[in-house]
């Protein structure tokens, strides 16, 4: 892949991003091309945060050492919450703690049966693509829907994850399909338990005072603030919000190695986290 999409300029300042994803889930380069683009654009710190694994974290470390870059062990969970589902990133928590891998290989197993349920709604729509397809397409990860999207590019059904997603896979699309999905608490709890932190992953217009404070009651320790899909006005409001509830505050580009960038997904590193903010995080880990 080339990287002509992404555009970032040059840097000087050091700075991190908290939200990244690899091959080890859904992302498009394996975690220590990750590792490699995230030292090219100048990051020194970042999360691998794929979504119910940390399958990536020791090649990732591995590739960080000579390159200086710091690797925090991360993850991103899906939940359940008042308006359906939520992810929630975990950060600095022990990536052998037996308990969290087991909270995560139940959400894997989940992750197959949605996936199987959504290529049979695909089959009963005539589209030709197949759990093999799919399972192919995830190599070994845990199946998301954008493995599903890569299917049906791959099948020539449509010709962009946008348009799959538009089509088939996007909430109330004929072959989306709803996860299986544990509480906030039992989530924050796991996470705690492997002495890491949690924090809520791009509320949008859901991180209103009263949501935060209701998840803070539920062990969430944060909130990104900034994420691609999130206005100045909306940055604005979270910050303000998890300063005044006490909560930590993240962020990062969510960037899944692709070379197209959009309102979900952003370019590696276009998110600059204050490192008043790494520090914060840092000390809330350590405390653990």
């Amino acid at each position: 892949m080339d990287d002509a999409g992404n555009r970032i300029p040059p840097l000087t300042d050091h700075f991190t991003d908290l939200h990244l994803h690899s091959t080890a889930s859904d992302g498009a380069r394996s975690p220590s091309e990750v590792v490699h683009q995230a030292a090219r654009v100048g990051l020194t710190i970042i999360a691998l945060t794929d979504h119910d694994t940390v399958g990536g974290y020791a090649a990732a470390v591995a590739a960080a050492g000579p390159l200086g870059v710091r690797v925090l062990a991360g993850t991103e969970l899906s939940v359940r919450v008042p308006w359906g589902e939520m992810h929630l990133l975990g950060y600095g928590f022990d990536p052998t703690d037996e308990a969290l891998l087991a909270f995560m290989a139940r959400a894997t197993v989940h992750r197959r049966d949605r996936g199987h349920a959504m290529a049979a709604a695909l089959g009963r729509l005539g589209v030709p693509v197949t759990f093999d397809d799919i399972e192919a397409q995830a190599t070994g990860a845990p199946i998301g829907r954008p493995h599903v999207a890569r299917a049906l590019i791959e099948k020539r059904v449509v010709g962009t994850l946008d348009e799959a997603f538009d089509r088939f896979l996007g909430r109330g699309r004929p072959a989306y399909v709803p996860k299986a999905l544990p509480g906030v608490e039992e989530a924050t709890s796991a996470i705690r338990a492997a002495h890491g932190i949690s924090s809520a992953a791009h509320l949008k217009d859901r991180g209103s005072r009263e949501a935060l404070s209701a998840l803070k009651g539920q062990g969430l320790d944060g909130v990104e603030v900034c994420h691609p899909s999130h206005g100045p006005a909306t940055r604005k409001d979270i910050e303000r919000f998890a300063v005044e509830l006490g909560l930590l505050r993240t962020g990062g580009s969510d960037w899944h190695g692709q070379t197209v960038v959009g309102p979900s997904h952003g370019a590696l590193g276009a998110e600059r986290i204050p490192e008043e903010w790494v520090r914060a995080i840092d000390q809330a880990i350590e405390a653990r």
